[in-house]
């Protein structure tokens, strides 16, 4: 599959967690395989958990279930940018390929002042460059970006 059917299925993902009643982002981890290994929606209002953004609740599930040597060669694909901390949790368990529909600085725009996303200013690039190793970043790609961004119509304030 291409980048463009592994965001579109990110952001099904990110329509379930809306429905369910939490904020609407969705990730995939993808094998080097091209299988679909896991999929995660933000969860924080299910869990009362802040650090339950989609992003790092897959890092973290993936990096108890598969070695870092074989995460180094899979694709996490999430609808959004990862924030600083998803960004970091991507980083220690040693996902190597990153790829996002809309950037940081696009979710901003969707959220503005809304307590529920307290948006950084500081795309995942930052974060990987201060890092000792090295994670390929992909993104954004506009052929998703209205869909992504329909997702959130009407959530925020």
């Amino acid at each position: 599959m291409s980048p463009i059917m592994y965001l579109r299925r990110a952001n099904e993902v990110a329509k379930r967690a809306r429905a369910a009643g939490n904020t609407p982002f969705g990730a995939i981890l993808v094998g080097p395989d091209g299988e679909v290994l896991m999929e995660q929606g933000n969860a924080e209002y299910d869990l009362h958990d802040a650090t339950a953004h989609a992003e790092m609740t897959l890092a973290s599930r993936a990096s108890r279930e598969y070695s870092k040597e074989f995460l180094k060669d899979c694709t996490l694909y999430t609808t959004c940018e990862p924030c600083p901390m998803c960004s970091g949790g991507i980083y220690w368990a040693n996902i190597g390929h990153v790829a996002f529909g809309i950037t940081e600085s696009r979710l901003l725009e969707l959220t503005g002042d809304d307590e529920k996303n307290p948006t950084f200013s500081m795309g995942a690039d930052k974060v990987f460059a201060a890092g000792q190793k090295e994670i390929e970043l992909q993104g954004p790609f506009p052929e998703v970006e209205g869909e992504i961004v329909e997702v959130h119509a009407g959530f925020w304030k």
